[in-house]
């Protein structure tokens, strides 16, 4: 209902500044040839006339309660034609509305056949005056609907759960009667990494006008290329490259020079790699995904982006932790402060998409073990060793069992908590060499961190009791203490598989828990 109260405050606004503006000329008019003054339009428009529109357009229907109540509140006057024909409110609205495809979006109202001629080929127009005013007034829910994303209920079966931008529909409506696309300075009306993925669509989709990129064709028992090596592939790879930017010049040598190892390389930094500059088979499959393959995840991360509250960005202190890219990011005052390449659950266990306000570090934590391992590996463990708890550094605990503070506890030496009904936290582990793989999707749900030490130091800087040597001192203390946050800090756990980097550098990474395909589905869908 707030949707319709804003909507009708700006129309209200808007009929009142026309109608004085038309009131002056009028009066002009009137006194220059009195004749020519035509009476206001007015098209009465009540309930009976809207439920006969929806009997003829029930594709709609999910938007009859909505009009109901906003040209009940407008006293049941038409909101988009006047004595010229549509207003100009309106012509915008639907030019919007053909612009759909520019923010990856498909435009396809229900009753286009319809909607168009009132707009592009007003002679075949054959819609009374009410039912256009109507086909005009949910065109209009349509768009905002469009462009606000999937509703909430849909977000949540997608196992969406950080919070949902709230919808601003007076936003939304400011942007169409100004006859402008949401510009550069506006950004504050969506997340910011919409519209670097909106720029990035744009040139993906001028690269598939061009027809796109070849396959690089290597034999099956191609293993790997570095540099100094000659190829016929090596030629190919350079035109790919040159294609999406990563290599600056194609001199188009069959050798492998410097000139391709710093475009594989970048290459390999924009799609989750390790970055070496050699390259291998896998290499070359993620080369020759189709640029319709990389459009359709750039649109679907820019529907994810139509869910994030653009005033999450504005924190003065928060961490992201993005799942594809296993890494973590603390953010102050609008810039990286710190990062960290992370392990995130795995397939079977996955790291849950939320939020939570992170409020304590405990320095070397007991690890209370889950039941289900507890039954699966320590009772059946204890029943042939009666030492099974001793040598693996465990005890029982009120009826449960706790791993000992130590640096082979399997939290490591500090974790970092944010209460959730997930029991999701941050921690460190002894299993360091998990971090040196290109894909870290290992864990039990919780999110490991590569360098726990340093974000204890960066997260507790402006708290003088804890020094990096006290810091340093509690993590090996062999014995658990808490240190409470003076201000809680914002951890958002999200999921983006293409992403514009600040360097404003397009990046993929690996749909580790294949989301993309069922949401580009959504999308495309009719």
């Amino acid at each position: 209902m707030k949707f319709l109260y804003s909507l009708t405050a700006f129309i209200a606004l808007f009929i009142a500044v026309s109608c004085n503006s038309k009131s002056e000329k009028n009066e002009e008019n009137l006194k220059n040839n009195p004749k020519k003054e035509a009476p206001e339009l007015k098209i009465h428009i009540d309930s009976a006339a809207i439920a006969a529109f929806y009997e003829t357009y029930p594709k709609l229907n999910k938007f009859q309660n909505d009009v109901l109540s906003l040209y009940k509140k407008k006293k049941s006057t038409q909101l988009w034609l006047d004595n010229k024909g549509v207003v100009e409110f309106g012509n915008t609205l639907f030019n919007k509305y053909r612009g759909l495809e520019e923010e990856g979006l498909k435009a396809n109202f229900p009753y286009n056949g319809k909607i168009t001629p009132i707009f592009e080929r007003v002679s075949d127009n054959k819609l009374s005056q009410i039912t256009t005013d109507l086909m005009i007034t949910n065109l209009y829910f349509y768009y905002v609907q469009k462009v606000s994303g999937v509703d909430e209920k849909t977000t949540i079966s997608l196992e969406w759960l950080l919070p949902r931008k709230k919808l601003n529909y007076q936003v939304f409506s400011d942007s169409i009667f100004e006859k402008s696309t949401i510009s550069d300075d506006k950004k504050s009306k969506m997340f910011s990494q919409y519209y670097k993925l909106r720029d990035a669509l744009r040139q993906y989709r001028e690269i598939e006008k061009k027809g796109g990129w070849k396959n690089i064709e290597v034999g099956d028992d191609f293993k790997s290329l570095q540099k100094g090596d000659s190829a016929l592939a090596i030629a190919q790879i350079r035109e790919r490259l040159f294609i999406t930017g990563e290599l600056k010049e194609n001199n188009k040598s069959l050798v492998y020079d410097d000139i391709l190892v710093d475009g594989v390389k970048n290459f390999q930094s924009h799609n989750g790699n390790i970055v070496n500059g050699k390259i291998t088979s896998e290499h070359i499959q993620e080369m020759n995904v189709p640029v319709s393959d990389r459009i359709k995840t750039i649109i679907a991360n820019m529907e994810r982006c139509r869910w994030i509250d653009p005033e999450l960005e504005k924190g003065k202190e928060f961490i992201e932790v993005n799942i594809p890219e296993f890494k973590l990011y603390l953010i102050r005052d609008r810039e990286i402060a710190f990062t960290s390449p992370v392990v995130v659950g795995k397939a079977m266990t996955k790291t849950v998409i939320f939020s939570g306000m992170m409020n304590n570090i405990v320095f070397s934590p007991y690890w209370n073990v889950p039941t289900s391992i507890i039954n699966k590996e320590i009772k059946p463990g204890m029943a042939k060793n009666k030492n099974y708890l001793a040598q693996k550094n465990l005890e029982w605990n009120n009826g449960a069992v706790r791993q000992l503070p130590g640096k082979n506890n399997s939290l490591g030496l500090v974790k970092f908590l944010f209460p959730n009904s997930n029991n999701i936290y941050l921690h460190d582990t002894p299993a360091k060499s998990l971090f040196e793989r290109e894909s870290r999707a290992f864990s039990h749900g919780c999110v490991r961190v590569a360098k726990p030490r340093e974000l204890a130091i960066e997260l507790l800087k402006q708290d003088p009791r804890w020094t990096p040597a006290k810091i340093d001192k509690a993590m090996h203390a062999g014995k658990e203490s808490w240190c409470t946050l003076k201000k809680k800090v914002p951890v958002y756990i999200g999921y983006f598989t293409a992403w514009v980097d600040r360097k404003g550098q397009l990046n993929f990474y690996k749909d580790v828990y294949q989301r993309d395909e069922s949401l580009i589905k959504l999308l495309t869908e009719e």
